[in-house]
């Protein structure tokens, strides 16, 4: 960040262990997304390549090779994982990651029939090779809204428990699903009782696609929550939500604001 005479939140310099950014790649141009990863490198921990795009992106190993030289790390979206193990490939999706030299993998049971103790079990076969990202929550709308907040605060303890370095709350790319309803609107009670848990923070990644949900969770965590499926055009507008630069948080962070 330029110097500056402002007074702004403290930001942790990278690499650092909260206020995690997690832009999702759904396909740009190769060009673009280059452009976009070096332009907001400083404020930028996680790529993620969205569900199976990482299979059809034919300049993947450019991409990476981008986010390797500005050191951003990357990961592939969590439903190519089920994919693989759906057609029963582990040890297929262990060669594809370390092909491509990831350090960190995402697991998930968003679509496919797996219980969450199941998907545990896939953490702790993965976090010996892998630093592993899971999620909790799924992509059915009505299926997430029907998952008491009792139950997210188990499944979330099961996977850090089983080795979890970070665990993802799914809202997808529309925030229409997990933490938000499908109308789009922010289960405001799900979100508190996982706040008053006692659930580490540091260890949640809140999805949140739109700068509404970007402003909702700086305003009520602090500008080090996580967040993630940001949108490439938004990477550095998160920024600016999170040192109050935008109108939305502009007096959040002021001495003696309330």
């Amino acid at each position: 960040m330029r110097p500056t005479a402002l007074e702004l939140p403290d930001r942790a310099s990278k690499p650092r262990s909260s206020g995690l950014t997690m832009m999702v790649d759904g396909g740009l141009p190769t060009r673009h997304f280059r452009d976009v990863v070096q332009s907001g490198a400083e404020f930028l921990d996680f790529v993620k390549f969205g569900w199976g795009t990482a299979l059809v992106t034919k300049d993947l190993a450019q991409k990476i090779a981008v986010l390797q030289e500005s050191g951003v790390n990357f990961y592939f979206g969590g439903t190519l994982f089920e994919k693989f193990v759906l057609q029963d490939r582990l040890d297929d999706f262990r060669a594809l990651c370390h092909e491509h030299s990831c350090h960190f993998v995402e697991v998930s049971n968003g679509t496919i029939d797996l219980t969450n103790s199941e998907k545990a079990g896939y953490i702790r076969k993965l976090s010996g090779e892998f630093d592993v990202i899971s999620e909790v929550g799924f992509k059915d709308a009505e299926r997430s809204e029907n998952l008491p907040p009792s139950r997210w605060i188990e499944c979330i303890q099961e996977d850090l428990d089983a080795g979890a370095s970070l665990v993802t709350l799914e809202s997808r790319e529309s925030g229409r699903s997990g933490i938000c309803r499908p109308n789009g609107e922010l289960r405001f009670g799900l979100i508190e009782e996982l706040l008053a848990s006692g659930l580490r923070h540091e260890g949640l990644l809140f999805e949140a696609p739109s700068t509404e949900l970007q402003c909702y969770f700086v305003k009520r965590v602090g500008p080090d929550v996580n967040l993630g499926n940001v949108a490439a055009s938004a990477v550095l507008g998160l920024e600016t939500i999170r040192l109050g630069l935008r109108s939305d948080t502009l007096c959040c962070f002021e001495s003696g604001a309330a």
